[in-house]
């Protein structure tokens, strides 16, 4: 019984002296020290970024004036043409129904020529007998020119219908011509392949898209939130996806007076000059992002953004300032704009004033990082 009562005492001693090992071990640790920034002097820019395309200022759509068949092309994608250059030549394949109707006009016409031209010479025998007076002679002179013109008519509608156009037309409406000079974007349709043409009821087929590629513009979109900030002639700037690290100058010139809703939010088209260079080529739907300054402050006080703490329960902005005794007190401050990595101190600080970093990150040894990649 001594035995275990010397044991459990000697356990008692050992256990103290741990504890109390153990205690002053914790405790040695150094405290904690945080390192501190003062507010800064600088220029804040506000900006949001658009995507959009840059697309030509203006395309045209070339349509046939005649529906046919596509009998020729001459151009193909992404050739230069000037204004009149032959595109494509629509052959005509009439309706047969209107084809038969105008063959039977122009018979009817035919005999009504004739029984006018028997008739007009029997009275100018007539007249020149002085049998009839003058006025029915000039009637019947009348209704023979009037059957003659209606013989050429119906022989013209039938060579149109037949031909797709009349015999002594300089330009033919079988011939599709550019209206505009540019660069051929786009021809949707080929060899062969029918087409209609534009009318009062209906657009008709597009031949080819032409634009000038000299003349381009950003088209984008903008939230609700940021269109109230923006005046038409801010400047842009536009880069694009395909082309890396150059950075094109841009005018805003359009926005949209009337938004569309977007996937729950409400969007304003934009558009703006794009000023290019000649030294790259630009092509038409090249995808692009335009920056905008939407507001500016020059020379105000900041800090970085990473030093903000919020209220739980408030969700009001404050940051800890280090005292005369070396401890951190608690701040509120009133904020202005940020640009994502500093923000304006409207109040509540001094230049003077230390703030603490509480959220530094300490670097990651190579050793430890072995160990949590092995874990």
């Amino acid at each position: 019984m001594k035995i275990l009562k010397y044991l459990g005492i000697a356990l008692l001693v050992f256990g103290a002296i741990f504890a109390t090992l153990y205690f002053i071990k914790t405790n040695s640790k150094p405290l904690v020290e945080y390192d501190v920034q003062t507010p800064m002097i600088q220029s804040i820019e506000k900006k949001t970024v658009v995507t959009g395309t840059v697309i030509p200022e203006d395309e045209v759509e070339i349509k046939p004036q005649i529906s046919g068949i596509i009998e020729k092309l001459f151009v193909d994608e992404g050739d230069l043409v000037i204004n009149g250059d032959l595109l494509a030549k629509v052959k005509v394949v009439p309706n047969e129904q209107t084809l038969n109707s105008a063959k039977g006009r122009l018979s009817n016409t035919l005999i009504l020529l004739r029984n006018a031209e028997v008739e007009f010479k029997r009275n100018q025998s007539l007249f020149e007998k002085e049998i009839i007076s003058k006025q029915q002679f000039d009637n019947a002179k009348l209704s023979y020119d009037q059957a003659e013109q209606n013989v050429k008519n119906a022989r013209s509608d039938l060579q149109i219908i037949k031909l797709g156009s009349a015999g002594g037309s300089t330009i033919a409406n079988t011939n599709i011509r550019a209206t505009v000079a540019g660069t051929i974007l786009e021809i949707p349709v080929k060899e062969g392949d029918q087409v209609i043409e534009s009318n009062n009821f209906n657009a008709g087929t597009t031949i080819a898209t032409v634009a000038d590629l000299n003349k381009m513009i950003f088209e984008g979109k903008v939230d609700e939130a940021e269109v109230s900030k923006l005046t038409v002639g801010m400047p842009l700037t536009v880069n694009l996806g395909a082309i890396q690290d150059k950075d094109f100058d841009a005018r805003l010139k359009f926005i949209a007076p009337k938004g569309n809703e977007d996937q729950g939010t409400v969007q304003f088209k934009i558009e703006g000059d794009v000023y290019l260079d000649n030294s790259i080529f630009i092509r038409a739907g090249y995808s692009a992002n335009a920056s905008l300054v939407l507001e500016k402050k020059d020379s105000i006080m900041v800090i970085s953004e990473a030093l903000l703490q919020f209220d739980k329960i408030s969700n009001d902005p404050y940051v800890e300032v280090k005292n005369d005794k070396g401890t951190f007190e608690r701040k509120n401050i009133e904020l202005g704009i940020s640009d994502g990595i500093n923000v304006e101190i409207i109040s509540g600080l001094r230049m003077e004033d230390k703030i603490k970093v509480w959220n530094k990150t300490e670097p990651i040894k190579i050793g430890e990082e072995d160990d949590s990649a092995k874990k």
